[in-house]
């Protein structure tokens, strides 16, 4: 499987210029070659193929126009067309139901917060002996290296966030050689927001609300921003300042993600959560604790270090009433408000919790044979044995009150 490992860079300030330009000259080539497109588009001509905008590409570096375009790789530049073709064939794929509808590809401007530039093998970058990162025509840019690449990566690619951070990104192939040892417990989740997650266990993982407790901060730093002059140097130092302190905010959400899902994977052998409606419970009074939780990037997580584990990981439907039926006799008893976090089961008396109920019908609906505070989960049917299943052919059915002693009215 395919992994992403990304690593700090620390580029100097000449090296900031030169990856400056090279974001800039790919920016124009992913523009230029757009705008082509869209004049034939509306002139009623044929698609402009890849080779095409290539060739247009190379004489526009011969031009007084365009020469500053060979200041920076000419692979930089060729993949930059790359991701425009990318950007199509993903917003005709969308068309065709073929994957998720996305817009179609636009323009880049100068004063977008995120850049990135690609380099392939044939650039020729490479990881030096001192351990930097030589990038054609930038130089060597030193690198936090945080960890071992697993193999030798045959693309870079380099980011600027809106923090002002710079990021090398190295997507490697993995060995399936990482399976952990099979263990025996099986865990259905329940995520929300009063606890990020509740185990069909018992367990209950307290929400951090990494946004919430930052708030304070943000907000001065957000009137700091807004009382600067619109582009004048002081508004953006500001901007900055209020980039690095949402960056610190995603920083400790993923890094909390990362390591409660590795610990989920470790320690079962199967996982199931439920899918829920995340863009849909974004649209309400809820939004911003919700968005502040992370659930698609936690769910994300754990689906691919399953995967990478040789862990079972299980989706089971958004629609299952996993907070409307009993986790022990089965019965269900219609919706319930947000505010009832307990109840008693009209039909066997059990009091249940709302979030550990809900993660044992997770369990239940995937399948998983656990068990929580109490509440049993009911096995699968297994088929009887032979010489048990049906009548004998010589003997007569009898019927079942018959069988169980019930004299018969």
């Amino acid at each position: 499987m395919q992994l992403r490992y990304s690593f700090r860079l620390y580029p100097s300030a000449g090296q900031r210029a030169a990856l400056a330009r090279a974001f800039g000259c790919a920016r124009v080539v992913f523009n230029d070659g757009l705008r082509v497109r869209e004049e034939t588009r509306v002139a009623g001509l044929g698609f402009v193929t890849s080779g095409e905008l290539s060739k247009r590409l190379t004489a526009a570096k011969k031009t007084p126009e365009r020469a500053w375009l060979g200041e920076v790789s000419s692979v930089v530049l060729q993949q930059s067309l790359r991701d425009l073709d990318t950007a199509y064939r993903n917003f005709f794929d969308g068309l065709k139901n073929k994957r998720p509808k996305v817009g179609a590809p636009r323009f880049k401007s100068k004063r977008d917060n995120h850049q990135s530039i690609r380099f392939t093998a044939n650039a020729g970058w490479r990881i030096t002996p001192g351990r930097k990162l030589r990038l054609p025509k930038v130089g060597d840019v030193a690198v936090r290296w945080s960890r071992v690449l697993p193999s030798t990566p045959s693309t870079v690619t380099v980011i600027k966030d809106a923090a002002g951070r710079y990021f090398a990104s190295f997507v490697v192939e993995t060995a399936a050689s990482e399976t952990l040892p099979k263990t025996t417990p099986e865990i259905g989740i329940d995520l929300g927001l009063g606890h990020f997650a509740v185990f069909s266990d018992g367990t209950k993982v307290n929400s951090p609300r990494f946004l919430r407790r930052a708030e304070k901060r943000l907000k001065k730093a957000q009137r700091e921003l807004c009382r600067k002059e619109k582009g004048s140097k002081n508004r953006d130092k500001a901007r900055v300042t209020v980039a690095r302190s949402h960056a610190r905010v995603a920083d400790a959400r993923s890094e909390f993600h990362h390591r409660l899902s590795t610990r989920i994977i470790r320690e079962n052998q199967a996982v199931a959560v439920e899918d829920l409606a995340v863009k849909g419970l974004a649209r309400t009074r809820l939004a911003k604790s919700i968005h502040d939780a992370g659930w698609s990037a936690f769910v994300a997580m754990l689906e691919y270090k399953a995967a990478r584990y040789g862990r079972t990981f299980i989706r089971i439907g958004r629609f299952e009433p996993t907070s409307q039926v009993c986790a022990r006799c089965g019965v269900k008893d219609g919706p319930k408000p947000l505010s009832v976090r307990e109840w008693t089961c009209g039909a066997c008396g059990t009091v249940l919790d709302r979030d550990v109920n809900a993660a044992v019908n997770v369990a239940k609906a995937a399948g998983l044979a656990v068990s929580a505070c109490g509440a049993w989960v009911r096995q699968a049917l297994v088929p009887a044995p032979r010489d048990e299943a049906g009548t004998h052919p010589k003997q007569p059915a009898r019927p079942v009150r018959e069988q169980a002693g019930i004299p018969g009215l």
